[in-house]
């Protein structure tokens, strides 16, 4: 992986543990976040042969959905379109 890859995924980290950090309960609610991730990554993966939809199932996007939650893997069907 790329430097710049780190960088931003490091950022990434710091904004979730800051946000998380904000709570009452903060590993509750970052573990809470990163299981509605990984739901949604399973899933987009379980309902592919349906739907059509696909994503890779790697390292990158584990990393997404567990960090940014739901709205990582939001943003990871949405990358295509740009």
């Amino acid at each position: 992986m790329s430097p710049l890859m780190w960088a931003v995924g490091g950022g990434c980290l710091l904004a979730v543990a800051r946000a998380a950090a904000a709570g009452r309960h903060p590993v509750r609610s970052v573990l809470a976040g990163a299981l509605c991730g990984l739901s949604g990554l399973a899933a987009v993966a379980l309902l592919s042969p349906y739907t059509g939809v696909t994503l890779p199932l790697n390292a990158f996007t584990g990393f997404v959905a567990a960090v940014l939650g739901l709205p990582g893997v939001i943003l990871l069907l949405l990358i295509p379109l740009l």
